[in-house]
Formats: C-alpha cells, structure tokens, sequence
C-alpha cells in the first residue's frame, strides 16, 4: 500500500520529463478558480542523477504558472514530492480565460477575454492589451497536460489564442 503524501504550501515536486527532471512548487489556493492549487514551474533541466538542494531548484527562473490537481499528478506516477522551501517573491501572476471557449465556440482568436489574479474576482477586458497579453491560461490543467507542458512549452488541445 503507497503511503499517503500530505501537501502543504511551499512543497517542491520533480517531474521525470523523459531525458531530464524538472520541478515545480506548490504555491498558493486560488479561490477565484475551483480553489484550486496554484503551482510555479521552473525552467532549470536536471540530468536524471542530479538531485539539487530545495533552495536551488525554487531560486531558478520560472517557466510558467498554472493551475492543477497535484494529488492526481502523483496517484498517477506523474510527480514526486522531493521537499519543501519558502514560497518567495511577489506572486504577482495574473490569469486569463476566454468566454469563447467556455461557451463551447471554437474561435481561433477571441476577444472576450477575462483576467484575474490569485484569489481577486474575474475581471473582464475584452481583447487582450498591455500586461494581459502575458497572462497565464487560468484553467485547471490535468496533471498530464502540466507535464506535456514542461516538455514541449505548450498545452495539448484546443484553446484560443488572442493575436
């Protein structure tokens, strides 16, 4: 019988990504989106038989934030719980989604679009302008889809774009 993993704010997970690991930190709850876990993906690869220590792996630049179910990410063998560390900086990230993909449309750019950030209510702003057009998908992504996402820089599947 597998133990059970407990998760807290500030835990640090390893994705095996094939050639190389990578890792991510479990950040925040956002109440805003399905109260879901917040996590913050780090840009470093590490070679399969290098383990860093927990400060290195939270200090290295970020690739990405997302939303996503960790506890489903390691009942299926996706991610590891390697360790914790403080949360730090600012989490200053702000997230979109779009009404047309929401109301079933297939549009291959929309400009319905709302934004928020962790916790703060959605705000809509139509087409994306200025500091939105750098807002993260704000969809709860599964576990496979955080993962396709460390390897390849994008998510499977449709969703629109805005440009």
């Amino acid at each position: 019988m597998q133990k059970r993993t407990v998760i807290r704010l500030g835990d640090i997970f390893r994705v095996n990504c094939g050639d190389y690991y990578k890792y991510f930190q479990y950040i925040a709850d956002d109440m805003t989106m399905l109260n879901s876990r917040v996590i913050k993906v780090f840009k470093e690869k590490y070679p399969l038989g290098e383990i860093p220590e927990s400060t290195e792996q939270v200090k290295g630049e970020i690739d990405f934030y997302a939303h996503t179910s960790i506890k489903l990410g390691i009942k299926m063998g996706l991610w590891e719980k390697v360790g914790t560390a403080p949360v730090f900086g600012d989490i200053n990230v702000i997230f979109r989604r779009s009404k047309d993909y929401t109301e079933g449309n297939k549009v291959e750019v929309s400009e319905r679009w709302e934004v928020w950030r962790i916790n703060e209510d959605f705000r809509y702003v139509g087409k994306l302008e200025g500091e939105n057009k750098y807002a993260e998908i704000g969809l709860v992504e599964p576990p496979i889809g955080i993962v396709e996402r460390m390897k390849t820089g994008e998510y499977f599947g449709y969703y629109p774009d805005f440009e």
